[in-house]
């Protein structure tokens, strides 16, 4: 996220009152050390100082800010969050090297920002130098984005697996969410920590353990051990029980979160009435009818999650156990 004490459009305080309205748990507000536009209008030697504003904005609310900063050079540097930083000011040295190091001192939790991004790689695929390998190694370089703003990267998310990156989502925003999200019809890209509790600290465990998906509206992008136990849940089994007369089972499905979810039957039972591939719709239910042959009275229910990667070209197919109703 920016604001206009980097290259953003709006106060730190909008950053709040938006995050406030979506009912998000945790924000960073992630300026640009080195790239200060604004800097004429708005001069600030002090890189704390939209995080400070922030902080007093949500003093009263439960939101949790985190102090970040964006460390921001050409290639093959690129741009890169550190987030859970003591202090700002800090990380403003002459070479890249010497901000990471710094940044690893103050605990951060730095991740790689829109690696794909055509200005920053012109083919729009990611290059992994050796400067990004030695922050791997050198254990200061610990997540990268797979979707950043509308750009949801396979190559990417390639990456985070191969280096055993945590797989990260932003709105990377620099004007109003309404405007560039929540009026077209979108809602912003955002990572999902799977933290113990709702702390500070606790985020940084989860995010340093890799315990994410990143999720844009419809797609969700995250490892199978995070991910497949997220679909799973997300999908409730309200009822299951046979046609009369019939060995048509008709198991009631209700989406239980805010995004559309695309299935296909994975299933070496068909659909009665029903096309293989379906939407589920945020917060709706749905009705499956499936010929099951003969009448059983224990199902699983398997269904690939077309709106999922768990790997690039990888859909994760998903299993519910279910008791059948007599």
């Amino acid at each position: 996220m920016h604001t206009v004490f980097s290259d953003g459009d709006v106060w730190p305080t909008i950053r709040v009152q938006e995050a406030l309205r979506e009912n998000l748990d945790a924000i960073s507000l992630t300026e640009h050390l080195e790239y200060q536009p604004h800097a004429d209008d708005i001069p600030h030697p002090n890189r704390n100082r939209a995080h400070e504003i922030a902080l007093e904005e949500a003093k009263e609310h439960d939101l949790l800010i985190i102090r970040g900063s964006e460390i921001t050079r050409s290639e093959p540097v690129g741009h890169n969050n550190a987030v859970f930083i003591s202090d700002a000011n800090k990380l403003l040295k002459d070479k890249p090297e010497q901000a990471f190091s710094e940044a690893k001192k103050q605990g951060a939790f730095v991740f790689w920002n829109h690696p794909a991004w055509h200005r920053q790689s012109p083919t729009g695929n990611p290059i992994l130098s050796d400067f990004q390998l030695k922050r791997i190694n050198n254990n200061e370089l610990h997540g990268i984005e797979v979707i950043n703003y509308f750009d949801y990267s396979k190559e990417s998310l390639a990456l985070a697996l191969e280096q055993n990156l945590t797989i990260m989502g932003t709105s990377d925003i620099h004007g109003l969410i309404d405007w560039d999200y929540t009026e077209k019809g979108n809602h912003r890209p955002l990572t999902l920590v799977f933290a113990k509790k709702k702390s500070t600290a606790s985020l940084k465990e989860a995010l340093f353990a890799g315990r994410t998906v990143a999720v844009y509206n419809s797609l969700f992008v995250g490892k199978p051990e995070y991910l497949e136990p997220l679909l799973k849940a997300s999908i409730k089994i309200n009822s299951a029980q046979y046609e009369e007369d019939t060995q048509v089972l008709v198991i009631e499905i209700e989406n239980a979160t805010s995004s559309d979810l695309l299935f296909e039957n994975a299933m070496p039972f068909s659909f009665y009435s029903k096309a293989p591939i379906f939407t589920v719709a945020a917060g709706k239910k749905e009705k499956l009818q499936i010929k099951t042959i003969t009448e059983l009275k224990e199902f699983k229910l398997q269904l690939t999650a077309l709106g999922a990667y768990s790997a690039p070209e990888i859909h994760p197919v998903i299993t519910w156990d279910i008791s059948v109703e007599k």
